[in-house]
């Protein structure tokens, strides 16, 4: 006669914390998730507006659009109260150590959104003006790139979108521990 094998107890206790919730009311979950889920339902977003791409950024924090409904819609002035950058616009030579210094202001964990051609490659004045860069990642590194002349403000949210994904991939916890040993 062989021998059937009971399957293990499992407690109620042991089935919650296998499912990962808590009845209704509470989830487990670990903290590094939780400040990323923070992080990226409050994005604080500089403006940083060169030229006609700036009218765009404005357009989009307006009401037809709606920044506010992604986390992202209070424009903030100082570079100290800031995660996101948005770099609108031409880029000039005499612009770029005031972006360089606008960044290097920003707290840990920052991020960089190039909007517009002019602000990603340059546009159509890098050939034919000796003070254009051909990019703001030039100066310091861009984590999205939203292209047009200029970008609709549809494609502004798409970008944010694309930020709020990368939060939610990011570890800070493994991002500092990085930090330590490159230190």
């Amino acid at each position: 006669m062989a021998k059937v094998k009971k399957p293990p107890f499992i407690t109620e206790e042991q089935r919650f914390l296998e499912e990962g919730n808590y009845g209704d009311n509470l989830f487990i979950t670990s903290v590094d998730k939780v400040l990323s889920w923070a992080r990226l339902s409050s994005l604080w977003p500089m403006t940083f507006g060169l030229a006609c791409c700036a009218i765009e950024m404005m357009a989009t924090a307006a009401s037809r659009y709606d920044l506010d409904r992604f986390g992202a819609g209070v424009m903030r002035p100082s570079p100290r109260q800031t995660d996101l950058m948005i770099v609108a616009g031409t880029v000039t030579i005499k612009m770029a150590e005031r972006i360089q210094r606008l960044y290097d202001q920003m707290p840990e964990p920052k991020y960089v959104l190039s909007m517009g051609s002019c602000a990603t490659s340059g546009g159509p004045y890098w050939q034919h003006g000796y003070h254009v860069l051909k990019g703001v990642d030039l100066i310091v590194p861009v984590d999205v790139y939203v292209t047009g002349c200029p970008p609709r403000p549809e494609a502004l949210i798409d970008g944010i979108i694309k930020i709020q994904e990368k939060i939610r991939k990011e570890s800070l916890i493994k991002r500092k521990l990085q930090e330590r040993a490159n230190v």
